[in-house]
């Protein structure tokens, strides 16, 4: 997505919410007389998700080698990089609720999986200060890790259905019935969602719920249809190596909680925004006669 239309989309649904938000704001008397800036809402907004579609691994070098120097026509009131630092948790409510929008639609398959993002290395995990009492310490099939956990659902469309941010030491099969709302069909989970408990729960949603079994437990049979859905778990896997490797939406030099929400809901906005996603590539009848 060029940078024109990426603006025109960001622009037309902050026209759209700005009236409501401020609305609310003031209801709760949490408004504030507040002086226009020289960037809008919407540019602060445009030039954050820009990033995620840029190839810079950090933002620093983004703005001041690429934005001050080259949008200065595209963004004629652009501000020093510290003062747009500043502002830019202003615009964490506005980027949680256009990622709403972004959201697909459920087909009747979708993929639920998780991946870890790392704020500090295990050797300063007892330094750090800017995450303590939000952050965790979890497991991979790696090693142990400190930050928290990225729950995805997708569809076989690379298309997002739903996200929740939870702290590393967090169970993965916790959120998921509450991600799983709305949702309908099958949802492929890897051996980490096996649970009799939560398989029940998200049949009771009209979800059915298909996870491969580990070594240690009694052979079951399975259907063809759902044997070969279970080996395209790999799409969510890309999905996440995309948003890691290329919407740089981990990294461990975060100074601000807003911010580290900021980096995360502007990455998969951006990701929403590709023109091309991973996906599996099937029409709807070979669809339809995998969700048999």
């Amino acid at each position: 997505m060029s940078l024109l239309a990426l603006f025109c989309r960001v622009d037309d649904f902050w026209k759209s919410f700005a009236p409501a938000w401020q609305q609310r704001l003031l209801a709760a008397g949490a408004r504030k007389r507040q002086r226009a800036g020289n960037l809008s809402a919407s540019e602060i907004m445009t030039i954050l998700i820009h990033f995620h579609q840029s190839h810079y691994r950090d933002f620093k070098a983004f703005y001041t080698q690429h934005v001050l120097a080259h949008l200065r026509s595209e963004f004629p009131d652009l501000i020093s990089y510290s003062r747009f630092v500043d502002l830019i948790p202003s615009v964490l409510f506005p980027l949680a609720a256009s990622l709403e929008t972004c959201r697909g639609q459920c087909n009747g398959l979708s993929f639920v999986d998780s991946t870890k993002l790392v704020i500090c290395h295990n050797r300063r995990i007892k330094h750090h200060r800017v995450f303590v009492g939000l952050a965790g310490r979890g497991k991979d099939s790696v090693d142990w890790f400190y930050g928290f956990k990225l729950h995805l659902v997708v569809n076989d469309q690379g298309d997002l259905l739903a996200c929740r941010l939870t702290p590393a030491n967090v169970d993965d099969r916790r959120p998921v019935p509450q991600m799983a709302q709305g949702l309908f069909g099958k949802l492929i989970g890897d051996k980490g969602y096996l649970s009799p408990a939560l398989v029940a729960s998200l049949l009771q949603q009209g979800v059915e719920l298909l996870t491969p079994i580990r070594k240690n437990m009694k052979p079951r049979l399975v259907r063809l249809n759902d044997k070969l859905l279970l080996r395209k778990r790999v799409l969510i896997e890309t999905i996440h190596d995309q948003l890691k490797n290329i919407s740089q939406i981990e990294h461990s030099r975060h100074r601000s909680p807003a911010n580290f929400l900021v980096n995360i809901l502007a990455g998969l906005i951006a990701y929403c925004h590709q023109p091309k996603k991973p996906s599996l590539q099937v029409s709807p009848e070979t669809l339809a006669l995998l969700g048999r």
